[in-house]
Parts: C-alpha cells; structure tokens; sequence
C-alpha cells in the first residue's frame, strides 16, 4: 500500500488495511501476488505475497537485488504472466491478458531498423487498426512537443541512443495508454545519456499525466525520478520497505540529486537491500 508522505523509509504494511474505496482510486493493485514457474532443474518461486498500490498519476519505482524478481513482476502487470496466487486489478478491473490501458516499454528500444521513425512510432496503430487521421495527428503532437517531428523520415541506426529511446516512448504513448510499465529502458545508455534521457522522460510523463511504474537496479535513478520507491527482498520476492520521496516531489530529477535529501533517500534504500548480504 501507499506510504504515508513522510519521506520516511516504513515497513511494508498488509493491505487488507486499505478500505474498499481506497481500492478503487488505485490504477494498479496487487494483493498476496505469487508466481511460480517450471524451470529444467524444477520449480522456481519467484514473488511470494507481493501486495501493492500505485495511485493515478504517481511515478513509483521498484528496485530489488539482481533476480529478485522486478522484471518478472512487470510481466504480470503486462498481462504477459498469469499470477500462481492472488490477485491483480488495474483501473479496478481484474487482469486476465494484456490490457489497452497498459503500455510496456522494454529494456532495448525495439524500433525495427528498416522502418522509419514515423513508421516505428505508429506501428502499434497500424496493427491495431487505430491508424486514423485524428491519431495520426495526435502522434504528429508528441513528435513536435518533444523535439522529434524533424526526424520522422530517418532511421532508428541515424539517431542517438537517447533519441531513440525518447521515440520508443511516444510509440508506447501513441495507444494511449493510462500505465506505463518501464523495464530499465536506460541501461543501455551511457552515464551521461542516461540521466539527460531519463530527466526527459520523468518530463514527458509528468507532462502527459500517466501513471508510470519503472523497474530499475540504480537507487539513483529510482530516487531521482520517483514519487515512491519500493523495495523487494531477494527471490522468492517480498516487499520488504516502501520509501514516499516527500519534499523531493515534483522536482526535476537532476535537481534532486543536489539535495541532501537525496543522499539520505540513497542511503536508507541501500541498508535496506542489504547489497552485501
């Protein structure tokens, strides 16, 4: 469930504490989550009674040691994994496949090579059969809002990584959707383009007012762009700690590694994952 905004680092609470009307403002809604899977050396669990809420509009990260299970939990939310126990809801709907009110964006940007960047962008209205001229104007929208309408007829291989990335977003914002599930998409990226690129996309976000839940192994970067950070133990997946950024809200994320707040968020989520146990 939701922290309370004290920007303090709490235990994770049992959401049957929340009432039912709080359940209905949440955009995603996980209650006792578990999934388990066939590997060749036998049944691997790897999220165990995970419950959690993220809230329209917010921006919350998951960060989690390495295998924990983070990515495995945006598949589910994506509708591409079906949950072993429990429950999930997204806008108060349960979630029984890929819904049009989710939108994925994966580690690789996953534009097609030989595609323009307008093809590429409106690729998912094409398949859709959403390819209308007033979506068409719409995509025209975000090209030109954020820099990239001039770019339209190259190819994904004649423009920067984070050009591209920024493209793999409006391709994710072109369907419209309500969610938007972030998988690392700055891994790939050099120290330098990762921060300006995801400055630009906690922007855009903010701008397009979505609801935005991102999985990523830097604390910085979880702490820089988000409204609350999550923290899962190591697999099989619990949420051991939630952390609300408090004062830090609503700043720019290259700002808020100017803070001492920063510093003091850092620190608390870093013991909290217990890196060197």
């Amino acid at each position: 469930m939701c922290a309370q905004r004290t920007g303090l680092l709490i235990p994770f609470l049992n959401q049957e504490s929340v009432s039912e009307e709080e359940h209905t403002e949440m955009m995603i809604h996980l209650l006792h989550a578990a999934f388990v899977y066939q590997a060749p050396d036998g049944e691997v669990e790897a999220l165990r009674d995970v419950s959690l809420d993220v809230e329209e509009g917010e921006f919350c990260s998951i960060v989690g040691p390495s295998g924990c299970g983070k990515s495995t939990l945006l598949s589910v939310l994506a509708g591409l994994e079906t949950l072993t126990g429990g429950e999930v809801t997204v806008d108060g709907e349960p979630l029984r496949g890929p819904s049009p009110k989710v939108g994925f964006m994966p580690q690789q940007d996953q534009l097609f090579p030989w595609r323009s960047i307008w093809d590429n962008v409106t690729l998912a209205l094409a398949v859709r059969g959403e390819n209308t001229p007033e979506n068409q104007a719409r995509v025209r929208s975000l090209l030109e809002r954020y820099g990239l309408w001039a770019f339209r007829d190259k190819r994904p291989g004649q423009l920067s990584g984070g050009m591209r990335q920024r493209c793999a977003l409006i391709r994710t914002l072109a369907t419209e959707p309500e969610i938007l599930l972030l998988d690392e998409p700055f891994s790939a990226l050099d120290y330098q383009t990762r921060l300006a690129v995801s400055a630009d996309i906690w922007r855009i976000l903010q701008q397009e007012g979505k609801t935005a839940l991102l999985v990523t192994h830097d604390i910085a970067e979880a702490v820089s762009m988000s409204d609350r950070v999550v923290v899962l133990s190591r697999r099989p997946a619990v949420v051991k700690a939630e952390m609300d950024m408090g004062a830090l809200r609503g700043l720019p994320p290259l700002e808020r590694r100017d803070t001492p707040e920063f510093h003091r968020y850092f620190n608390a989520i870093w013991k909290e994952l217990d890196v060197h146990a």
